[in-house]
């Protein structure tokens, strides 16, 4: 039998916190879904919510509708780096349900907005890796303290999941890091 994950203590305020910060990266890369779909503000509208419910906002249909819309959003853009760029907005409005359980599954609710963002960077910049990484650094240093707290209440990320996998745990170890001030992935 397999044994069961145990709960992680998470209070409102910390899913506030991680939506705030999941809604900031995704809204670096939200121009790119733009200018592949102009007309289309599903992806808008899911980083919207998540501002909301992280400024005092319900946590209840709008975030899951918003969040389903930009997943859809993004099987209909026309470029893998519009398809990526909607991904972080559905991460985004996704982070608000971060369940308490301790499974390494999770962390890509805190981390999935910053990864999907980072991988939508690279995509733009023709598939550079090394720009992927500077979006990596960007969100290290948008992460509150709180955010690292919850974080760190986690276990490491898992393995899998291609090159936005790699970039999550690229992520979670940078925060995980003791020294903040270190180059991204020493």
């Amino acid at each position: 039998m397999a044994e069961e994950a145990s709960e992680i203590v998470l209070s409102v305020q910390d899913l506030r916190e991680v939506t705030a910060f999941a809604a900031g990266c995704a809204q670096v890369v939200l121009g790119i879904f733009e200018a592949d779909q102009p007309g289309d503000a599903r992806p808008r509208d899911a980083i919207d919510a998540a501002r909301e419910f992280a400024q005092g906002g319900k946590r209840g249909k709008l975030l899951r509708d918003t969040a389903w819309a930009a997943l859809k959003a993004s099987k209909d853009a026309d470029t893998a780096a519009a398809r990526e760029a909607a991904q972080a907005a559905m991460s985004a409005a996704g982070a608000a349900y971060l369940h308490p359980l301790a499974k390494a599954t999770q962390v890509k609710h805190i981390l999935g907005a910053g990864a999907y963002a980072a991988r939508a960077a690279e995509l733009v910049a023709g598939d550079d890796r090394s720009v992927g990484v500077e979006r990596v650094a960007d969100a290290v240093h948008r992460a509150t303290p709180a955010v690292v707290d919850v974080l760190k209440r986690f276990p490491a990320a898992p393995s899998g999941g291609g090159r936005v996998g790699e970039l999550i745990r690229m992520l979670d170890a940078d925060l995980r890091r003791d020294d903040p001030e270190a180059e991204p992935g020493e």
